[in-house]
């Protein structure tokens, strides 16, 4: 995930006669709304840069009228910019001739909007297979790959059936099995799941996280629910008046908004939800000891040295051997206790049931088990009370 699939640059978008002047006015810091007023150009976007790695699910968030829709129609060229640069895989989009743009469209990017625009006449087999249909590939192997990506979404027994016959969840499937059915390098999703009842709409969401974890896609992910954009989002832009307010992870932008635009966003949601032990630990609340076959009393107490009634014991690859504690020093040869580890990605309520029920602090590793944090039941109450503060 190191190099950037999409690099935005400076990107504009003025709808109207005299972009120029409006572009003028942007510059020397009017706002949307004075613009129009003045001019009765409209803003859709201004001055937006930033830059999405490969294997993310960005996502693109904002009120009505924030200017998303526009951005991810200008980053695949649907709508022409006024100024501004956007790179796909290090390509001009804004400068490629149109029958490569169509090319890009076919094979690198898919979209999937919120209407579902199946065709009503066609099995879902065949809707699942349009794209390549019109990217000329034989009907045998079109039909095979389609239903390959049927089968991952869990709509393989439905493939004769035709979308009239489908919940609305369903349909949001087949519209999803055709964006994969491409095997686009780029997935742009505008308001995917948001005519779906909540329940079908997690049910979506899994879905995509799925197919995520086996395909690691680079996903453009416009939602309008932060609830949404906090449990897929690798990384969150908030947009409001056509720029961009704040990039960041969840974590980034729950604990640090950049105004009370951004906070107004978690008015009424309970954001510990979005926390893991890695957001909770402390690297350096308990003493680490290295372990040796024959631990005393000594070094030990050497360790503990001060108020600290516990210890870690870790190996020369920093992997958790157990706990020593200070009610051990009156032996001769203190015990080695076993101790239960945390992954640093354990969601908040786990690492809760897990803190109340020991007695010790609990030792948070990385995927490969080496030691990097603790957590203890102060750390979990102190982020309860930050975080739920008027939810409890």
């Amino acid at each position: 995930m190191n190099s950037p699939k999409v690099v935005v640059e400076g990107l504009c978008k003025v709808f109207g006669t005299n972009p120029k002047q409006a572009v003028a006015m942007l510059a020397g810091g009017a706002t949307k709304e004075e613009v129009f007023s003045r001019t009765g150009q409209i803003v859709g976007v201004h001055n937006v840069s930033f830059e999405v790695k490969e294997g993310e699910i960005f996502v693109l968030m904002g009120l009505s009228g924030s200017g998303k829709s526009t951005l991810i129609r200008l980053i695949n060229r649907l709508v022409e910019p006024t100024a501004g640069k956007v790179l796909i895989d290090g390509r001009d989009v804004a400068s490629v001739p149109r029958s490569e743009l169509t090319a890009l469209r076919r094979k690198d990017m898919s979209m999937v909007f919120q209407s579902f625009a199946l065709m009503p006449q066609r099995t879902v087999l065949a809707n699942a297979a349009f794209g390549l249909e019109v990217a000329g590939v034989g009907r045998k192997e079109r039909e095979k790959r389609a239903m390959t990506v049927l089968e991952q979404v869990g709509l393989a027994p439905f493939s004769e059936k035709l979308p009239a016959q489908l919940s609305g969840g369903m349909q949001q499937r087949v519209g999803l099995a055709r964006a994969l059915a491409v095997n686009p390098s780029l997935m742009i999703m505008d308001e995917a799941f948001s005519a779906l009842d909540p329940l079908k709409r997690k049910e979506m969401q899994n879905v995509l996280l799925d197919l995520q974890r086996e395909q690691q896609r680079t996903i453009l992910f416009v939602s309008h629910d932060l609830e949404e954009a906090m449990r897929i989002g690798t990384r969150i832009a908030i947009m409001e008046g056509g720029r961009v307010v704040q990039i960041g992870t969840p974590r980034e932008i729950i604990t640090n908004p950049a105004d009370d635009y951004v906070r107004a966003f978690f008015e009424g949601i309970d954001t510990s939800r979005y926390l893991t032990a890695g957001d909770l630990m402390q690297t350096d609340a308990v003493p680490l000891m290295q372990h040796s076959p024959a631990i005393d009393a000594s070094s030990v107490a050497a360790t503990l040295n001060g108020s600290a009634d516990y210890a870690f014991v870790l190996d020369s690859e920093r992997k958790i051997r157990g706990f020593v504690c200070r009610d051990a020093l009156g032996s001769a040869s203190p015990q080695l206790n076993q101790i239960e580890c945390i992954r640093r990605s354990t969601p908040l309520d786990d690492v809760v049931e897990r803190v109340v029920a020991s007695r010790a602090p609990l030792p948070v590793v990385e995927v490969d088990g080496s030691y990097c944090g603790s957590v203890n039941k102060t750390n979990v109450l102190n982020v309860l009370t930050r975080h739920r503060g008027s939810h409890v």
